[in-house]
């Protein structure tokens, strides 16, 4: 399931540059849901039900942040959202969730294979998971799914932003780390969860450079997501 899910992910993804602007709030609604369906599914393959449980719970953590920040303008700092994502609760879309669920997972498994202690691996898992936003937020700010009435000297978006991502990442995989424990970091069946991490790095970065023309975006998420994701796959293949 989770082959053929990754499958159509790439597939989709790689379409979307060739898709109408006046059908991309639809594909984009659809892409998120796809790579929701396809983080979901590897987590279940590869552990059960534990696995689909924390995915869920990564979304929950995540959603409830959101609550908080756009209420309170903490931890991200004062921002809003469009009515692109769909249907909301507490001005939050309920798509939210997926950003934090779809992607908590891959960086988790990345992070096992690069860090060394179990507080280690929360830290490095929640800094891979910010550095996938450095490619999300410029993207979704031009598109115009949320804003900062403020600015951002990073393509409108503020560094407290990252900041709000890194502590509630931290947050996340706190909570991973109470169901890890005494477990191997990584088994074969992570794999899935390494490419997932591998492909939006390479394809965002991709995305960036030549399809949205955003070098400086290209640049900056490259760079954040390869710290995490080159040092991965090198432990990857010594393992």
């Amino acid at each position: 399931m989770f082959r053929a899910l990754f499958a159509t992910l790439v597939a989709a993804q790689v379409a979307y540059s060739r898709i109408p602007e006046s059908r991309r709030v639809p594909a984009t609604r659809a892409i998120v849901g796809l790579m929701l369906a396809t983080s979901l599914a590897e987590a279940t393959q590869a552990r059960g039900r534990r696995g689909a449980g924390m995915v869920a719970g990564a979304g929950a953590l995540g959603f409830g942040t959101e609550l908080i920040g756009v209420a309170t303008g903490k931890p991200f700092g004062h921002y809003s959202y469009g009515p692109g994502l769909g249907p909301q609760v507490g001005r939050v879309p309920v798509l939210a969730a997926a950003a934090w669920a779809m992607m908590a997972r891959p960086a988790w498994v990345v992070a096992g294979l690069i860090a060394r202690t179990p507080v280690a691996r929360v830290l490095v898992a929640a800094g891979a998971l910010t550095a996938w936003d450095v490619f999300l937020d410029p993207r979704m700010v031009r598109e115009g799914y949320w804003e900062w009435p403020g600015g951002g000297r990073y393509e409108g978006v503020p560094a407290s932003n990252f900041l709000g991502w890194f502590a509630t990442g931290t947050l996340v995989f706190a909570a991973f780390a109470t169901q890890e424990r005494g477990r191997t970091p990584f088994l074969q069946a992570d794999d899935g969860a390494l490419a997932l991490y591998v492909w939006t790095w390479v394809g965002e970065g991709f995305a960036s450079a030549v399809l949205w023309r955003r070098p400086r975006v290209a640049a900056a998420g490259g760079l954040a997501m390869g710290a995490f994701a080159v040092p991965a796959l090198a432990a990857r293949l010594r393992a």
